[in-house]
């Protein structure tokens, strides 16, 4: 699933309203699709407005999805804002009121949900603080989605793209994967119940 201004870029090349009838009557395209679509796709990241949204007939997506054997999972995080005193460098916003939203998706049909941070390479990125700090948010996410049931999606984006080489990415890579697990570790994150 996407979010609202995803989706509108995608409603604009076909010359359609960004509203939520649109939204929503696109959403219902795709997940109406014919039961066979279950062979192919095992689960759908759903966007807080895709959760709450029906068909026409008055049935919730999530149960459509369900009904077709497509486990449905959730985007909890709020986006990233700029992390003060670095080069450009975010973490990402949404621990406030985490677990009030897990369990809703919980009891609402969702069986796992996706968090994202973005950790830029170059120019001393990612500097330690952003690791860290990025490292820790991840780990309460996940703590708090399976305190709610959830299985956490984990996901410390390293863009690949800018000026640096392959050994860059490599390390900067290392760097973050360490700290992520040590962080989910020192959150007694059950690992096995978690994927990144």
């Amino acid at each position: 699933d996407e979010s609202t201004g995803t989706m509108g870029k995608r409603l604009a090349d076909i010359k359609v309203e960004n509203t939520e009838e649109n939204r929503r009557q696109y959403r219902q395209l795709l997940f109406t699709t014919d039961k066979s679509v279950s062979k192919y796709i095992s689960g759908v990241i759903l966007f807080d407005e895709t959760f709450r949204q029906k068909t026409d007939d008055g049935v919730p997506f999530v149960q459509v999805l369900k009904d077709k054997g497509i486990i449905p999972g959730i985007k909890v995080d709020k986006g990233v804002v700029k992390l003060l005193g670095t080069d450009d460098e975010t973490t990402t916003q949404g621990l406030d009121g985490l677990a009030e939203r897990c369990k809703e998706y919980y009891d609402g049909g969702c069986r796992f949900a996706k968090w994202r941070c973005v950790l830029k390479i170059g120019n001393g990125r990612p500097s330690q603080l952003a690791v860290i700090e990025n490292a820790n948010v991840l780990a309460r996410y996940a703590s708090i989605c399976q305190m709610n049931g959830l299985c956490p999606i984990v996901e410390p984006e390293i863009p690949t793209d800018g000026n640096h080489d392959l050994e860059a990415c490599m390390a900067a890579t290392e760097r973050v994967l360490a700290a992520v697990y040590k962080a989910l570790n020192d959150h007694h994150v059950y690992l096995e119940g978690s994927l990144l």
